[in-house]
């Protein structure tokens, strides 16, 4: 499908195409907005589209569903899933809840619909520190990825924190010593990470931010070279606004989101795709968190 062919099928179903940092190259290339989980959660919820094409896993599509429940959303793939997104149970929360008192619980965005309606408000990478901070508990049960809950301890110290357990296992694979490797390697580069890495990798990090807070730095920054401790395929709009700059991969892919190929985002557009459907009381409680957090946020 040639790109005029493509925008006259997107017209012809109504449909805008959102897309994550990491699918796939060419997937974000036609893609109408591309960025991080707090964006693309801001533009869904902004859309006048009747679909919504979510090129991402299976929360993504889900926040977009819950945000728009008269509108269709579709995931290209229907098994592109984010493990994480599981790492947390309904009678941890339950049983927190009864044993502290003045607590929130706080759920970062990738997690499931059902786990969302558990909780007071979610948050992204990008304003978790943000929204912890604004909350008027003293205490703090944040599900279901512990190293971001953790970096939100450090940078909010005065609230207590609780812990799911949960990980992302992209980024829970790449190793401090990996690291310090490319750090002897490449003594120039600046070092970039996600806070969904493990502390012991933060803490040899120049800079820590989401997604899109790394692109920021490694534009504005005078540096010419990054290793680079997040999914590679946020390299694609590196490079393209980082012309002349060049970054060290440390991190493997997610395998999920390489399942959203560009033959599977246009079935989307003709007919195929995978709908998101979720029943009508799950989502009126999840959309109060997720309402919550882009007012807060």
């Amino acid at each position: 499908m040639n790109e005029t062919e493509l925008i006259r099928k997107k017209e012809e179903a109504d449909a805008v195409i959102l897309a994550h940092y990491y699918v796939p190259e060419e997937v974000q290339k036609i893609a109408d907005y591309v960025g991080d989980s707090f964006y693309l959660a801001k533009v869904a919820s902004g859309t006048d589209k009747k679909t919504i094409v979510f090129c991402g896993v299976r929360f993504m599509g889900e926040s977009a569903k819950i945000l728009n429940p008269g509108r269709r959303v579709l995931l290209p793939d229907d098994k592109a899933d984010c493990p994480m997104a599981h790492m947390a149970t309904a009678e941890q929360i339950t049983r927190m809840r009864n044993e502290v008192e003045d607590l929130a619980v706080v759920c970062y965005i990738n997690s499931s619909a059902y786990l969302k309606s558990m909780v007071d408000v979610c948050v992204t990478s990008s304003n978790a520190v943000k929204i912890v901070r604004a909350l008027p508990n003293k205490n703090i049960l944040f599900i279901p990825d512990e190293n971001l809950g953790r970096f939100v301890q450090g940078q909010v110290p005065e609230k207590n924190f609780y812990f799911s357990g949960g990980y992302c296992p992209v980024h829970a694979r790449l190793s401090a010593s990996e690291f310090v490797r490319q750090i002897e390697a490449h003594p120039e580069a600046k070092v970039v990470a996600h806070p969904e890495c493990r502390a012991e990798v933060l803490a040899h990090a120049d800079f820590i931010g989401s997604t899109a807070e790394i692109i920021k730095y490694a534009r504005e920054s005078e540096a010419k070279e990054f290793i680079l401790g997040t999914e590679p395929g946020v390299l694609y709009e590196l490079k393209r606004q980082c012309a002349g700059k060049t970054f060290y991969e440390v991190t493997p892919c997610c395998e999920d989101m390489k399942r959203v190929t560009l033959e599977k985002v246009e079935a989307c557009l003709t007919g195929g795709g995978f709908e998101v459907c979720l029943e009508e009381g799950l989502m009126a409680s999840a959309r109060k968190p997720l309402e919550k957090m882009l007012e807060l946020g």
